[in-house]
């Protein structure tokens, strides 16, 4: 189904990364299909976190009633990344990483719920509907980019991105 708005889009990838999760934790040691779900996760929900706050949560971070959901998404993208560069710092092989994946898919989650439970449907109310038309399409404009950043390695601390 196609996406109506950015909210449905930005879901879309929420369900996108819950998939990538169960199956990075169905796959055991360090096996070539862990590498590569994990860095399929790992690039596109960089790329993911990156895309949205400089489209949905700039435009919020400009709006009054909206500021605070604004600043708090960009402190769990912050949290997020941090978790992703504990990830990345542990040996795959170890049981480490596996422990350090869990709190990742944790804070990752957790970040999920609150977006599309909370600051979504608030969000969609005071956008209305032609900005959230208009925010998707930004949105997958810059998506692409920002994969290609995070696979050219060249991609900033997505939380710096509105500041």
């Amino acid at each position: 189904m196609a996406a109506t708005d950015i909210f449905d889009r930005l879901i879309q990838d929420h369900d996108k990364h819950r998939q990538l999760i169960k199956a990075i934790e169905a796959t055991s040691g360090d096996s070539e299909e862990r590498r590569s779900l994990y860095e399929q996760f790992r690039t596109d929900a960089k790329a993911h976190a990156s895309a949205e706050e400089v489209t949905l949560y700039a435009i919020l971070m400009g709006e009054i009633e909206m500021r605070e959901y604004a600043r708090h998404a960009a402190a769990d993208h912050h949290e997020i990344d941090e978790a992703i560069i504990e990830v990345d710092e542990t040996e795959i092989r170890s049981s480490g990483w596996l422990a350090k994946f869990k709190e990742l898919k944790d804070t990752f989650l957790d970040h999920l719920k609150e977006e599309e439970e909370t600051i979504f449907p608030d969000a969609r109310k005071d956008l209305g509907e032609a900005k959230s038309v208009e925010l998707r399409d930004a949105f997958n404009a810059i998506k692409p980019e920002e994969i290609e950043r995070v696979e050219a390695g060249t991609d900033d601390k997505i939380a710096e991105k509105i500041g």
